[in-house]
């Protein structure tokens, strides 16, 4: 067996005596001897010869013994003896080069005897390096094998250090990929920061302290967007900033910022005119930058344009008010068109009975016109606070405005010039016609109070395809501009225009509600409206009403008038109304049309009624009523239970929101002649189902009205 040895490496400096031992830093390279020979004693000479420092001898008795060791181990040479049973040392080299791993390890013979040539020879030829021959000379014997330590130590020294490079190597590269990783993730998070801060509406800036002038530094160009001028044009003149404030806010802000010192930071609201000269709302927020001894070094602040938000409040405000007066509106508008209509219903009676007295049918006239104008308030009241459905249908606005101009031009007078500028493409709109001819008088009026002294009156309509949201798809709208070379109005007065009872005409000149009414009907009509004044400059208004996508509706025919004397003949109908002078007006009216009529206070008296009688032609009752039963509800039970009966609503007020179904409406105040047309104009509809005994519809159209 052979026996082994091991020595620990210490920490040497370059030996002076030619040890051979070597130093990488602090750290000895350890080196293998293998030491193959057959004989003990041989092997323990050699051994205590090599003994050193930082060297492991590693001792084998037989060839088998050395192959096993150098298939576990790394050596830096072999001392092989070449005399050994079994397998002697020749092909012990030969086998150890054979092998890739130690076919580079130096081998050096060891033998006693055959120092001919040829001994020789075959010894280089197997693979050795050197010879030693019996008896051994240590000092030979250690400086050859100091040789291959040294060597072997420098090679292992250059493949550490080669694994080493390679190591820092991968490190770097690693350091410098997660480098990479890294600043491409911050050039994205500055890359996002960038995009967020270019799509909002706000500027960066900076700003000495020393300046007498306020002159804004921005470090993005956000602000061109903003206001329309790049950043070098506030480094211009010095007042450029303060001359553009509006001279209402200009005091407020330029003491605050005064303060800042004290402050530490200021946030300011004002109007600053843009490059456009339009006025945008400005919500300015500067800090006080100071040294770390504390001084003030600069102002750091930013823009954000805030005239949206603003914009926003103001919509918020006054659809409150319109939500005020709407539920103030609501609230009487209902009794006073009951009320309403006992005076106009009375009227139209009284009319019949004192026809040939000229002086009693003239103050009747008169009533009647008064009641009329009230009733008009109120709808104008309604028609504002979008509190009354509108009757839309599908016209071309191009067939609907000339034929109102010679009204205009009579409205207006002869001193002002009325002049209208349309296209031939028009796009068809689903408005209130009577609405959209009343909002268009209201717009002329007001344009003619503004010009006393005359002038010229242009009414406008075009296409015109908007995107406001910014969502890539444009709206398609109509709009009709009235324009005029009036005297205009200030900002104080533009802003407050359209809310309610706002007026700046003497008192009794002017209810308010004109261009409230205008108002309202835009945007009930799905549209917007827009004013353009300033004093000296005249006014234009613009109404954006939506284009209708659908074809345009066949116009009604013209309901019959009053001069075509409708009346029934003897047709029962049942009226249902709470309020009894109302109820009884109707029922008078309708008695004085030829029609036999009863009445019902409320829905589940009604029902009582037509569970006695059921030969009703047609219902007349009120939407909003007391008890278990409002009027819509009463006309979906009769059509239930009782199809073949006519139903005919009349209310003094409906929300735009309540559902009224396919039901045929009457609203209040309304004219004797008006209430006759409605009936036979319900009454010759087809029955729903014919009920035995009944004449058929064509016989009662042709029978029961002459």
């Amino acid at each position: 067996m052979a026996g082994v040895t091991q020595h620990s490496a210490e920490e040497l400096r370059p030996d002076p005596d030619g040890s051979g031992a070597r130093v990488v830093g602090l750290e000895l390279i350890p080196a293998k001897i293998l030491v193959v020979d057959d004989d003990q004693r041989n092997l323990f000479a050699v051994e205590e010869m090599l003994r050193a420092p930082g060297i492991e001898i590693v001792l084998a008795d037989s060839g088998e013994a050395a192959l096993r060791r150098v298939l576990q181990d790394d050596f830096a040479v072999v001392l092989l003896d070449v005399q050994m049973p079994r397998i002697d040392g020749f092909e012990v080299a030969s086998l150890i080069r054979t092998r890739p791993r130690s076919s580079r390890v130096p081998i050096i013979f060891l033998t006693a005897f055959n120092k001919d040539d040829l001994h020789i020879f075959r010894g280089y030829t197997a693979g050795a390096v050197d010879y030693v021959f019996k008896p051994i000379e240590p000092l030979i014997l250690r400086s050859k094998v100091d040789v291959f330590v040294d060597l072997y130590r420098k090679t292992e020294e250059i493949r550490r250090q080669g694994e080493e490079e390679r190591r820092l190597l991968v490190e770097n590269l690693r350091v410098r990929g997660e480098k990479l990783k890294a600043e491409q993730a911050l050039r994205r998070r500055e890359e996002h920061q960038s995009l967020v801060l270019r799509s909002l509406p706000i500027a960066l800036y900076t700003a000495a302290l020393e300046e007498d002038h306020r002159q804004l530094r921005f470090t993005n160009d956000s602000i061109r967007e903003i206001t329309g001028f790049a950043p070098p044009d506030f480094l211009g003149a010095p007042e450029f900033w303060a001359d553009r404030l509006h001279p209402d806010d200009r005091e407020r802000v330029l003491a605050a910022l005064q303060a800042i010192d004290e402050t530490g930071s200021v946030a300011l609201e004002y109007r600053w005119r843009c490059a456009d000269g339009s006025e945008r709302h400005i919500l300015d927020h500067a800090v006080l930058m100071r040294e770390d001894d504390g001084r003030p070094r600069e102002f750091f602040g930013m823009w954000l344009d805030i005239s949206d938000r603003k914009q926003m409040e103001q919509n918020l405000l006054h659809a409150s008010k319109l939500e005020a007066v709407g539920r103030l509106t609501g609230g009487i508008a209902h009794d006073f068109n009951n009320m309403l209509s006992v005076v106009i219903g009375n009227l139209d009676l009284l009319q019949n009975a004192i026809e040939g007295n000229e002086k009693a049918s003239r103050r009747a006239r008169l009533a009647m016109e008064g009641a009329q104008r009230c009733a008009d308030l109120t709808n104008r009241l309604l028609s504002f606070s979008r509190r009354q459905p509108l009757q839309t249908s599908v016209i071309n606005l191009r067939d609907l405005v000339p034929g109102m101009l010679e009204l205009l031009q009579r409205t207006l007078g002869e001193r002002i010039e009325v002049r209208l500028e349309a296209g031939d493409d028009l796009w068809p709109v689903d408005v209130d016609p009577t609405q959209f001819e009343a909002a268009l008088v209201n717009l002329a009026v007001n344009a003619r109070d503004a010009m006393p002294d005359g002038g010229d009156l242009t009414v406008a309509m075009r296409n015109a395809s908007l995107d406001d949201a910014g969502s890539g798809t444009a709206e398609d709208f109509v709009v009709v501009s009235v324009q005029d070379t009036g005297t205009g109005m200030p900002d104080a007065v533009r802003e407050k225009v359209f809310e309610p009872f706002f007026t700046t005409k003497e008192s009794g000149k002017g209810t308010g509600l004109g261009l409230s009414m205008v108002y309202g009907f835009a945007q009930q009509s799905g549209g917007r409206i827009e004013i353009d004044s300033a004093p000296g400059e005249g006014t234009t208004v613009r109404v954006f009403l939506p284009r209708a996508h659908w074809a345009e509706r066949p116009e009604a025919a013209e309901p019959p008038t009053a001069a075509a004397a409708v009346r029934g003949s003897g047709e029962t109908l049942l009226v249902v109304e709470d309020d009894e002078d109302v109820r009884h007006v109707t029922v008078s009216a309708l008695e004085s049309l030829g029609f036999r009529v009863l009445e019902a206070e409320d829905g589940d008296e009604a029902l009582a009624r037509l569970m006695v009688d059921s030969g009703v032609d047609l219902i007349v009752s009120d939407v909003k009523m007391p008890g278990s039963l409002t009027g819509t509800e009463l006309a979906r039970r009769v059509r239930s239970e009782w199809p073949w009966i006519h139903i005919l609503l009349t209310s003094g007020y409906v929300d735009a929101e309540e559902d009224l179904g396919s039901f045929d409406v009457l609203f209040k105040p309304y004219r004797v002649a008006e209430l006759a047309t409605k009936v036979q104009e319900v009454l010759t509809q087809p029955r729903a189902v014919e009920v035995p005994g009944a004449p058929p519809p064509a016989r009662v159209a042709a029978a029961g009205w002459r």
